[in-house]
């Protein structure tokens, strides 16, 4: 619902046109080039590399002491930063280069993988008063704090676990009929404003599964490993 910014980076290479295949391959199966619901992004273009390999140096082309031209494409990819290592360490292995080419840039861009909240719709509208029984139930509540049943049915949806309150515009601006979240003080209510239902669950309500949801991605990642799901109620909180 609110795209991170600055945990991008754009990586710039060059390498001999023989090589672009292996170099690119290293790159995108190292995680560059992803862009939303698309993969392989990269931008190409051809030029000229210029070099002198010094006495010490073991050329791959060219020859020590002489000045080398050589056709090469630049290509241009994004990726995430914590990434860095590894691209770098994937396309050094790929590159024909005995010293490859390369530098990186800091992007301020929005990263539609990373970010607080998140925005959906339900297969079929409800009524307001419906929906928030079928969410205290599925979600195991005890209760539930609400604003105003501004709407006459609810389709689209927005949460965030933990304490949301500064997504509030957000989930406004993207048409939410109800914000669902957590530790709204009184006046963050008002935000409100009528243009949506605000439904404030609890700080341990909202995050309990996040466990069930991690389980199931490391089952899936580690098949050797035995994986404990704890029953421990870590919440402080009581309800009469």
């Amino acid at each position: 619902m609110a795209p991170k910014n600055q945990t991008l980076s754009k990586l710039t290479t060059f390498a001999p046109i023989d090589n672009i295949d292996k170099v690119k391959e290293a790159l995108f199966s190292s995680g560059a080039g992803s862009i939303g619901n698309y993969s392989e992004c990269s931008f190409d273009m051809e030029g000229t590399g210029q070099f002198r390999p010094n006495e010490s140096a073991n050329p791959t082309i060219g020859t020590s002491n002489l000045t080398e031209h050589v056709r090469e494409i630049r290509i241009e990819v994004i990726f995430p930063e914590y990434l860095e290592q590894k691209i770098i360490h994937n396309l050094k292995e790929a590159h024909s280069y005995e010293e490859m080419a390369y530098y990186i840039s800091p992007l301020k861009n929005m990263n539609q993988e990373v970010g607080s909240g998140m925005i959906g719709e339900l297969k079929s509208a409800m009524e307001p008063d419906a929906f928030l029984y079928y969410l205290k139930n599925s979600m195991n509540l005890n209760c539930l704090k609400h604003t105003a049943l501004v709407k006459d049915t609810v389709k689209k949806i927005a949460i965030c676990g933990g304490a949301g309150s500064f997504l509030t515009n957000h989930a406004i601006g993207q048409e939410a009929d109800v914000f669902i979240s957590s530790d709204f003080k009184y006046h963050d209510f008002f935000d409100a404003d009528d243009k949506l239902i605000i439904a404030d669950i609890g700080h341990y309500e909202s995050e309990v599964f996040t466990k069930e949801i991690l389980h199931e991605i490391l089952s899936e990642i580690f098949h050797t490993f035995a994986l404990y799901l704890s029953k421990t109620v870590t919440n402080p909180i009581s309800y009469l």
